[in-house]
Order: C-alpha cells, then sequence, then structure tokens
C-alpha cells in the first residue's frame, strides 16, 4: 500500500446546531488531490445491505467498503422520493431550499436553477474530471441536463425508468404482462442516442452504467476525477442481466441488488488495477426507502416504519458506507445523525474546495469519517415531505407534527412488478425515542413535554426558513427551480 497520510481539512467553523451553512472557506492542499467516487442507488432499503442484515442474497463488495471504511446507522436524505432526494446530495441542500419537489416526470417544465452549484461544479473548478453515467432526475430538457450542471460527461435515463414519455395514451402494464414498454429517452451528452424500450432494454442497464464508469475511471486515471454513479435500479420495473438473473434466495430483487453489488466490484477492481485504491474517496447510498406496495418486487426497511413517500424512518433513513484507504479508519459504525445533504460541504473539505456562495444546509462530516471522539456535527433534522415540515429530530428524539401521508400498513402488497394499493395515514403530534424504539411504535410525547415544547421550537425556526405548506409559512430562504425558457 502506498503511504498515506491524513488529509482531511478543518471542520467549517459553524456550531452544531446552526440551521444552515453559508460557504466560503478553503484551506490550502498538497499532494494529489483525491478521486471522489459517489454510488447512488434507487429504491433500496435500509435492510438491503448484507452489511445491514439482508436475508436471501449477499453483497461482499458493498459490505467490504463497509469493513474498510465506516457504516452510518442514522443517514437520512432529504424527502423520501426521486428528484427532491436528487436535488438535495448534488447541491447539499434541504430540497425545500432548491425549490425541487416530488419526482419530475416527462411533461415537467423546471429543473434545477443553474443558479446553484452542484459536487460537480465545485470539484470541476478545483480541476477534476467529472461524469454521471446513470439517472439524473433533476429535469430531462437541455438546460437541465448533467452537462450545464458540472458534468464532462453524461450517459443515462433523465428521469425513472418507469415515466413514459408525453403523448403514450394507455396504461403500461408492469413486468410479467408485456416485454414492450413505451420508449425512454437515453441520453449521451446533451443528445439522444438510443432508447429503452423492452425489458431486455432494462437488463442492460446496470452493466452499461458500469461499463462506462470503468471506462471514465480509464481515461482520467491520472487526473482527478469525480464519478457519479446513480443506478436506476432497484425501481420497478426491475432488470437482471443474464449474469445475476436467478442467483439470489430472494427472486428477482435479490438479483438485481446482487448485480448492482458486482457493479461495485468492478470499480473497485478498476481502482486496484489502476493503483488508484489510496487516491479515492467512495460513497455508497441510496435516495429513499424502498416502494413496499410492490411487495417481493420491493426491498426491506428492516425493523424501520414505512417506506418510499413518507418521512417515517423507513422512507428516510438509508443505507450508508463510505470508505478511503489511509484516511478513513475501517470497519466504523456511525450512529450520528448524517445526511445525504452533508456530503457536498464534507466533499468539498477532503478536496480543499470553496462552499458554494448561495447558502446550503449540510455540514462538514469529515471529523466523524477520521474517526475523531467527541464530535457531533449534525444535532438536528429536519422530515420535509412535499413542502410539508413532518418531523424533526434531535438527537435520539424525533417529533412528528400532525399530517395524513400514504401509508403501506393494513393493505396487502402487489407481486412479480404489480403494485398493491396504498393505504392512508395519519398523526398527531407524537414524539418517538429512536435508541429505544426504532420502528417508532409507543409515542412518548406525554412523558417528556419538555422534550416536546424543544423540537417544536426547533421547527418553528425550520418554517421560518424554509417555509411549511402544513401551516401556510413561507420560508425566506426559499430558492427557485429553474423553468423551461426561463
Amino acid at each position: 500500500m502506498k503511504q498515506t497520510r491524513r488529509v482531511f481539512l478543518k471542520s467549517v467553523g459553524v456550531g452544531a446546531s446552526a440551521i444552515v451553512l453559508s460557504g466560503g472557506r478553503v484551506d490550502a492542499w498538497s499532494g494529489r488531490l483525491p478521486n471522489v467516487i459517489l454510488v447512488f442507488t434507487d429504491d433500496q432499503g435500509y435492510g438491503d445491505l448484507g452489511c445491514y442484515g439482508a436475508k436471501g442474497f449477499t453483497t461482499p463488495n458493498i459490505d467490504r467498503i463497509a469493513a474498510e471504511g465506516i457504516r452510518f446507522t442514522n443517514f437520512y436524505v432529504s424527502q423520501a422520493v426521486c428528484s427532491a432526494s436528487r436535488a438535495a446530495l448534488l447541491t447539499g441542500c434541504y430540497s425545500e431550499r432548491v425549490g425541487i419537489q416530488g419526482a419530475l416526470g416527462p411533461n415537467a417544465v423546471i429543473g434545477i436553477s443553474d443558479g446553484e452549484e452542484t459536487i460537480a461544479t465545485l470539484l470541476r473548478k478545483r480541476g477534476y474530471a467529472t461524469g454521471i453515467f446513470g439517472k439524473w432526475h433533476l429535469g430531462h430538457h437541455r438546460e437541465f441536463l448533467p452537462l450545464q450542471h458540472g458534468f464532462d460527461e453524461y450517459f443515462g435515463l433523465p428521469y425513472s425508468n418507469d415515466m413514459w414519455p408525453v403523448g403514450y395514451d394507455g396504461t403500461p402494464a408492469m413486468q410479467g404482462q408485456k416485454s414492450t414498454y413505451p420508449p425512454l429517452p437515453l441520453i449521451d451528452g446533451n443528445e439522444k442516442v438510443d432508447e429503452v424500450a423492452t425489458l431486455t432494454d432494462q437488463d442492460k442497464l446496470t452493466t452499461r452504467y458500469t461499463e462506462r464508469g470503468v471506462r471514465f475511471i480509464e481515461k482520467n486515471k491520472d487526473k482527478p476525477f469525480f464519478l457519479y454513479l446513480p443506478h436506476s435500479m432497484p425501481h420497478v420495473p426491475l432488470g437482471v442481466s443474464g449474469k445475476f438473473s436467478g442467483k439470489s434466495a430472494h427472486g428477482k430483487y435479490g438479483d438485481v441488488i446482487m448485480e448492482i453489488d458486482w457493479s461495485v466490484g468492478e470499480i473497485l477492481k478498476t481502482l486496484e488495477r489502476l493503483d488508484l485504491n489510496d487516491d479515492t474517496l467512495i460513497i455508497y447510498a441510496s435516495d429513499n426507502g424502498p416502494w413496499l406496495n410492490f411487495g417481493n418486487h420491493a426491498g426491506s426497511t428492516g425493523p424501520l416504519r414505512e417506506g418510499k413517500g413518507t418521512m417515517w424512518e423507513g422512507g428516510a433513513r438509508v443505507p450508508c458506507v463510505i470508505r478511503f484507504p489511509g484516511r478513513i479508519p475501517g470497519a466504523q459504525v456511525c450512529a450520528n445523525i448524517a445526511s445525504t445533504i452533508d456530503l457536498l460541504p464534507t466533499i468539498a473539505a477532503i478536496a480543499g474546495s470553496p462552499l458554494p456562495g448561495n447558502r446550503i444546509d449540510g455540514v462538514d462530516l469529515s471529523p466523524l469519517l477520521e474517526g475523531v471522539q467527541g464530535v457531533n456535527p449534525r444535532d438536528h433534522f429536519f422530515y420535509y415531505y412535499g413542502s410539508e415540515l413532518q418531523a424533526v429530530r434531535e438527537g435520539k428524539w424525533k417529533l412528528h407534527f400532525p399530517h395524513r401521508y400514504r401509508s403501506y400498513m393494513g393493505v396487502a402488497a402487489g407481486n412479480d412488478g404489480q403494485p398493491g394499493p396504498y393505504a392512508t395515514g395519519e398523526t398527531g403530534l407524537e414524539l418517538y425515542d429512536l435508541e429505544s424504539d426504532v420502528g417508532e411504535s409507543v409515542n412518548v410525547a406525554n412523558k417528556h413535554p419538555d422534550v416536546v415544547e424543544r423540537l417544536q421550537a426547533l421547527g418553528q425556526k425550520a418554517r421560518e426558513e424554509l417555509g411549511d405548506k402544513l401551516t401556510g409559512t413561507i420560508g425566506r430562504g426559499v430558492r427557485q427551480p429553474g423553468r423551461k425558457g426561463g
């Protein structure tokens, strides 16, 4: 192994209780800038990796990242739905701040604003080669595509693999009923170069993204690079190649996860072959919890409540493992609160990049990655969904505000690609101790009125800054998304 040294920069001088973080600092870097690889899956649950207790399939390559680095057990997405989650990841902001909500479809006329700086934008300013191979989902019109937002290369689908183009009038059947779908645009750079129109095409996606990712690493091995690999899977309709079809004891969903693990293995082998292991930070996470009404074509939340489309723990809490040989001590398990919004400032610190000029909400996690004892960069988190502040967490406490939500409880899930129905849930002002009750089953609000009062006040600060549809509050810090032709 190469000689290594500590490379993380000092944390930003902002207290852990700060609501937002403003950019501007950068420290000097000596030596090679680290490569950054970010693998982001779609609808993969908290319980869908071997190192998080998965059953019926194995994920040895992803588990290796955890064994050689750090595994987070309280890692959150900004919203438990596609576009909002990805906007937060790339900008370091709660989705509310950057104006991206829900899942943008083929009829959307908005996308990520050109006033937002992404991870790719920051790193390209530092001389990085930047590439994305996979699902984008932050606007499909040309002005919103990745090449206009910091990336040098792009190949993939502009939105989810179940989103049919404008003009399709039928109701698409799901897997097992027919082999042909309305075509989805496959984009290379800024241009459509192919279509994904059959189940066989879906089966090839994981392999095609991986091959492009490997070629990108090979091409840029002599300079720092940022590789963003956002897989379309395991979002339905599930697609898996012949390499893994029928390989797991968990059916097609397990096969798909095993192929994603193979993809990670190909990336790791490429780093080893090119002697880049010690120079590369690799991050693996999911965009939200599983779409549970798809039954055996959905994943597992483990012990957590509900799933995708809700801000109960099963929707918002996702697996995350990070490795950086020689810099991050191995075999760490971190229970601190952390989020995808924290990845931008953390990567910026590691790469010696200034933060964006706009306000962001993320905090620098690098002291946690380094194994520094007693640090706690993030002591609270806000659970928004569709512009509603639905809950807030501080330490072990999570307070739900009264709201209605999509639920998977009390209804039968679908099977083999067919969805089951949703139920509707409703919660009052409810407090949960997530250390002793991770499944959010026992409301203890009456026992801890002081905690309820404190978290209500924290929630009010979030409303004033980011807004809240539930209370009709307009946030002073909200920015507008980009608009087609705007």
